[in-house]
């Protein structure tokens, strides 16, 4: 018995053993075959690692058994002994690299058969097996018919016993044949390698090649070669499980089953092959999944009345198909629709699982579903892999008819038959109820309310069907509680789920990527089940990257309708919120919970619409159309907004406009203020992109081609007049009025603009036409506010452009007197007006004006909008207490005063970095401390927040650009130069709005510092530049203070402010380059330039002498390099200073001062550098005695000594002054250089 428990590694070493002690010595009868015989019952199992009994025989039978052959054996030993030193000698010459079993010719007549084929059958390579399996069936074939030939078979027989004679049934094959067939029969339940899909391949073919093997004989071998007994455990059991369905598969694909069935319709083999497949899979669950899908492959070649009467008749098929919806067997569920596919009539053997009479409406009602639940959640033991149920199921529900309706019903046109139309939308729609009634009661009432694999389940059935679902069954499969689940499982990232549901959202991306059906559809179902929020809670960008995705005008058209029905529709506001204990995965109550809107469906319908509407302009930010197209969605957006956030209806829900023929609707409840509000802002933008977007304006004859703003206007009128229409506020009187003057001036501008033609008035009237319409809008938004600034921008525009038809006034608006102010003043006054308490979209409108009337402001109107550049933003209240020291004594350094005269320059500095560049990394690392300024001020320009101050700011650019080359404009560039500068260097101002700071500092650089052209003339006087100039050298070596501790102030301030002192050093030095540049194109006379050069003398007398200063040699190095005139004067005060110097580090970062200022010497006029060297030599050859008798101690600085010396050596030479100097020199400085310098010195001796 120690035999049928052999390990897979001792059968395998038998299997060896037995394989290269056999050769031809098989054909002689000596006491090798009688070893070959006994032996032949072990080789049994050396495959298949077979049980305990090769031939199904009672223990005690098979001990009797193995005793007589002991018997025989040692009988025939003792008649052979004369035999054995031939067969030793056999043996010996066995090749042990090929075993083979063959019979001589001239004894036996047959082919040899090769057993080492067998081997090859086990190998992982395919191609080794298919080549192994195709040699053994050739070779067996040979034999076989060499066989039949043979007229007295049992001679052969006697002589070729390759094992014990069984009972096998295989009487008329060839010993080789039958032994391959027991042999491969055995091979399919070994596990090793590949040997169960190689020796199945092998039975497969044999079994179709050769006839004289029958099919019961095989039915037969597989149940007694391949038994499983009760002492089987574990891996032994389930390769003994295996091997029968490898077999029956075999059987089952070789085509023999198939020619029985047709040839006899009351053979047996069918019922007892059907039969043996459902008793073994009612063995293991893991059974039932292949033996279904080997007897299905059956099925397919059986004609109907094979099913009918052997099939369906198997023993115990009938009871699987009863106990199924019981036990839930998802298997029985896939055979009986098979088989009733197949059938095509109705037959009550299916038990519960199919509904009598069949159809597929029947199959998924909710009554025939409920039975099969058990059926269905119980095929989630095979995940990750999704049963095959599900795929056979997905084809009922949805056929490829379906598809093929959806397709036809997509591109059909009017032309068509209505009853073929009507005939395809029956099917679309039984299909829709099926899918509605299975997803229903199987996905959301059973597999969503389970477990964690049974969610995972749901999710894979949907992937299954998207593949063939309609974008109009979308919202079915996307239903409230699935969205729900879904959100709840990627809201928390440590979830079991988290992996399946992201996988889900890349499949559903890949397919809507090219079907704007189908992802308006999905953006659609996931923002109204999830309450708009479906981002913000999943905490992805789904809905996002998918709006972005929109590429055409059909598409867009289509998400824009969708979103117009979900705003008027508010049927999904009833629905009952998700259960959180069914829906919920049990570790993502995170953001199910939190996020959840506690106001109920109301609040859900609100902030859902809130998302419709802040959705629809945001269509068109990554649409790219031509410009008709994109004017005909944004049309469709205009209307929208404007009916629901302007206008009310008070009868009823509907109105229709015969004028425009078209009818407008509102929802069922009123809409809210803040919705309505919401709109019109969505309005503003949708108006102001629009404008931005029209490139170079221009104007068809006699039409507003792609005019918006012109289309919203006659729409607005349009509505206005229909009675029962009315605006969603009451407005006062001042407002009233304003809207009306607004109304009508802006079609008095648009009737001018279309006469302007292309002209440069015709911008300004586009531009003024936005603005009165931004306006409009500004008034209905927020009331009481605007109503005075309406009027003056009216009278602006009547005064600004002189048509009779404008001129037409009451004469109401009309100021008296002659003191009448510029219209410039006025425009420039009311726009200022205008932009402290506007939306950004007016802002950008009013930019537009100022863009296209900058050129006209008068000297008054820049030095309004100047001051309001030079409010603080930041409060006194929100002023920090141990900063005042410093601010006062930027105040004092800056001659900041509170006077509004701007004659005189004050400069205040920035930067980013030590370097000349125009960008502003430096400012955006400067952190904004400050706050808004309250809205209360008593100034007109007071309450102005951040944004609008860069607004102004770009205004300021615009006069630049607009008029550098008019009359005066150099004076005006030192008067917005000083106030610019004096508000960046204020924090109050810069420090409470960062996109202020940046912009200031780009003017500053691109438009006044590296401009072509500079202040010129007499309007720029010499002691306006000095101030400027002396004060930028202060503030340039300005060292920067630490806050006080008592503050303890964070790292990040500390680094602010630490950025904010480079930035005003860069800036002070950069306007200190400017300034002598200006100062050296007037060549004012030397006499003159004296105050000039005693400022550079106290800025060196400072940098010798204070510790505090922090003035860069680089920086002065720079200032001599490009104004040589100011190092040559210098050069004598240099020298002493030098020479006298406390500090020897500043002495000696002095000396690269001292070789800048020579440089030009070298390639000057020689007279003239020889006078100036001979004036100062006494003073040079103190610095050197000062040098050379107190050499440092620091290499570095011993280096930058010897340096100078020899550089000063060499020009002393090359201007013949090297006599003067060494007479000049006292002997113990000569020795000291000659000691330290050594042969630059005495070259020069």
């Amino acid at each position: 018995m120690g035999s049928k428990k052999r390990g897979s590694n001792t059968v395998e070493e038998v299997d060896t053993k037995l394989e290269t002690s056999s050769a031809k010595v098989v054909a002689e009868p000596s006491r090798k075959k009688l070893k070959k015989e006994k032996k032949g019952e072990r080789e049994e199992r050396v495959d298949g690692f077979a049980g305990p009994s090769s031939t199904g025989v009672k223990p005690m039978e098979r001990k009797k058994k193995r005793k007589a052959l002991d018997k025989e054996k040692h009988h025939v030993s003792s008649d052979n002994k004369g035999l054995m030193p031939k067969v030793m000698g056999l043996e010996s010459k066995v090749d042990e690299s090929r075993v083979s079993m063959e019979t001589s010719t001239s004894s036996s007549g047959l082919p040899e058969l090769h057993i080492d084929v067998f081997k090859e059958l086990a190998s992982a390579d395919v191609s080794i097996r298919e080549a192994a399996a195709e040699r053994l069936v050739t070779e067996l074939q040979e034999v076989q018919r060499a066989y039949d030939k043979f007229e007295k078979k049992e001679l052969i027989e006697g002589e070729l016993k390759l094992e014990a004679e069984k009972d096998d049934g295989l009487n008329s094959c060839a010993p080789s044949v039958r032994y391959a067939v027991r042999r491969l029969i055995r091979g399919v339940s070994s596990s090793r390698e590949c040997a169960r899909q190689g020796f199945a391949l092998g039975l497969t073919i044999l079994v179709g090649a050769i006839p004289s093997i029958k099919v019961d004989s095989l039915l037969k071998l597989i149940v007694d070669l391949l038994e499983v007994s009760s002492s089987m455990k574990g891996q032994e059991a389930r390769d003994c499980l295996l091997g029968p369905l490898f077999a029956y598969g075999a059987l089952a694909r070789s085509g023999r089953l198939t020619e029985g069935g047709i040839s006899d319709k009351s053979s047996p083999h069918v019922k007892e092959f059907t039969g043996s497949l459902i008793s073994l899979a009612a063995r293991k669950r893991y059974l039932q999944e292949p033996a279904v899908s080997v007897l299905l492959e059956l099925v397919d070649k059986l004609p109907v009345e094979t099913l009918l009467n052997e099939v369906l008749d198997a023993p115990g098929l009938q009871d699987w198909f009863e106990g199924a919806t019981e036990v839930g067997n998802p298997d029985a569920l896939v055979l009986a629709i098979k088989i009733q596919e197949k059938l095509a009539i109705d037959k009550k053997a299916f038990g519960k699982l199919l509904p009598y009479p069949y159809g597929s409406s029947r199959l998924f009602a909710v009554d025939h579903l409920t039975s099969l639940v058990n059926c269905l959640k119980e095929s989630t033991f095979c995940q990750p892999r999704v049963h095959s149920v599900w795929p056979v199921l997905a084809n009922i529900l949805l056929p490829d008819s379906v598809l093929q309706d959806v397709d036809s019903a997509l591109g059909s046109s009017s032309t068509k038959k209505h009853k073929k139309n009507r005939k395809h939308g029956s099917s679309e729609e039984d299909a829709e109820k099926n899918l509605r009634c299975f997803w229903e009661v199987i996905v959301e009432g059973s597999l969503l309310l389970s477990s964690h694999d049974r969610k995972h389940l749901a999710y894979d059935v949907l992937l299954l069907l998207l593949p063939r679902l309609p974008a109009s069954c979308v919202p079915v499969v996307l239903s409230y509680k699935f969205v729900q689940c879904l959100m709840d499982i990627l809201s928390t990232k440590d979830s079991w789920l988290h992996k399946v549901a992201q996988n889900f959202l890349k499949e559903l991306s890949d397919w809507v990527k090219f079907d704007d059906a189908r992802r308006v559809a999905v953006i659609v179902a996931l923002q109204k089940h999830g309450n708009g929020k479906f981002d913000c809670i999943t905490r992805t960008k789904t809905v996002k990257e998918f709006m972005a995705d929109f590429k055409t005008e059909s598409g867009c058209m289509l998400f824009i309708q969708n979103l117009m029905s979900m705003f008027l529709d508010e049927g999904h506001a009833s629905e009952e919120p998700s259960d959180q204990s069914q829906t919920t995965d049990d570790n993502s109550e995170i953001g199910s919970v939190e996020d959840r809107d506690p106001v109920g469906t109301l609040g859900t319908s609100e902030h859902l619409k809130n998302w419709v509407i802040d959705s629809l302009p945001n269509v068109m930010k990554q649409l790219k159309l031509d410009p008709e197209a994109k004017f005909r969605v944004q049309k469709e957006i205009l209307k929208f907004l404007a009916v629901q956030g302007l206008f009310s209806s008070s009868l009823g829900t509907e109105v229709t406009s015969f004028e425009l023929q078209e009818k407008f609707r509102w929802p069922k409840a009123a809409t809210s203020s803040a919705l309505c509000r919401m709109c019109i802002e969505q309005l503003q933008q949708l108006l102001a992109n629009a404008q931005k977007g029209e490139g170079p304006h221009a104007v068809a004859s006699g039409l507003e081609a792609n005019d918006l703003g012109s289309y919203f206007m006659r729409f607005l009128s349009t509505l206005c007049n229909i009675p029962s229409v009315s605006l969603y506020r009451s407005l006062s009187n001042e407002d009233e009025k304003a809207f009306k003057k607004l109304q009508a001036m802006e079609t008095q501008l648009s009737r001018e603009e279309r006469i302007s033609g292309l002209s440069a008035d015709a911008h300004k009237l586009h531009a003024l036409r936005y603005l009165l319409i931004q306006l409009l809008l500004q008034i209905l938004l927020r009331p009481g506010e605007f109503s005075e600034a309406a009027s003056e921008l009216v009278m602006c525009c009547k005064k600004a452009f002189l048509s009779p038809d404008l001129l037409e006034s009451s004469g109401e608006d009309e100021p008296d007197g002659d003191g009448t102010p510029e219209l410039m003043d006025v425009l420039v006054d009311t726009l200022l007006s205008l932009l402290p308490q506007s939306s950004a979209p007016m802002r950008s409108a009013i930019e537009q004006v100022f863009k296209y009337f900058c050129g006209d402001v008068t000297d008054d109107g820049l030095l309004r909008m100047l001051r309001v550049i030079k409010k603080d933003l930041k409060p006194a209240r929100h002023q920090d207490i141990d900063s005042d020291d410093d601010e006062d004594e930027d105040d004092e350094i800056l001659g900041i005063e509170e006077a509004e005269e701007s004659d005189e320059a004050e400069t205040g500095e920035t930067g980013d970095s030590d370097e000349q560049t125009d960008d502003s990394e430096a400012v955006l690392g400067v952190q904004a401390v400050g706050e808004e300024l309250p809205e209360a001020s008593d100034d007109s320009d007071g309450g102005m927040d951040d944004d609008a101050m860069f607004r102004m700011d770009s205004y300021l650019a615009q006069i630049f650009k607009e008029r550098k080359n008019q009359a005066g404009g150099k004076s005006q560039v030192m008067k917005v130069f000083s106030n610019l500068v004096q508000a960046f260097v204020n924090p109050h101002t810069t420090e409470g709005s960062q996109q202020l700071g940046q912009r200031i500092w780009g003017i500053l650089q691109k438009k006044i510092f590296k401009a072509k052209d500079h202040p010129r003339g007499e309007a720029v006087q010499l002691p306006v530049l000095e101030s400027l100039l002396e004060k930028n050298l202060k503030l340039a070596s300005k060292p920067f203070k630490k806050k006080k501790p008592a503050t303890n102030p964070s790292k990040k301030k500390q680094s602010a402010s630490w950025e904010r002192h480079k930035m005003i050093t860069s800036l002070a030095q950069n306007s200190t380059f400017w300034i002598l540049k200006i100062i050296d194109a007037k060549n004012f006379p030397e006499f003159e330039l004296q105050r000039v050069f005693e400022i550079f003398e106290g800025v060196l007398v400072a940098y010798f002498d204070s510790k505090k200063s922090q003035m860069k040699s680089d920086f002065l190095k720079d200032v001599f390099r490009r104004r040589p005139w100011i190092g040559h004067h210098l050069f004598g005060f240099l020298l002493e200073k030098c020479g006298t110097a406390k500090s020897r580090y500043r002495q000696v970062e002095a000396l690269d001062l001292l070789i800048e200022i020579l440089k030009p010497l070298v390639s000057g006029s020689p007279s003239v550098s020889k006078k100036m060297l001979e004036s100062h030599l006494p003073k040079l050859c103190h610095l050197i005695k000062e040098l050379v008798t107190n050499m440092p101690k620091k290499p570095s600085r011993r280096a930058e000594v010897r340096k100078f010396c020899e550089r000063v050596f060499e020009i002393l030479r090359d201007h013949d002054l090297s006599t003067s100097f060494l007479t000049s020199l006292e002997p113990e400085t000569a020795d000291a250089c000659r000691s330290h310098l050594g042969g630059a010195f005495l070259a020069l001796e």
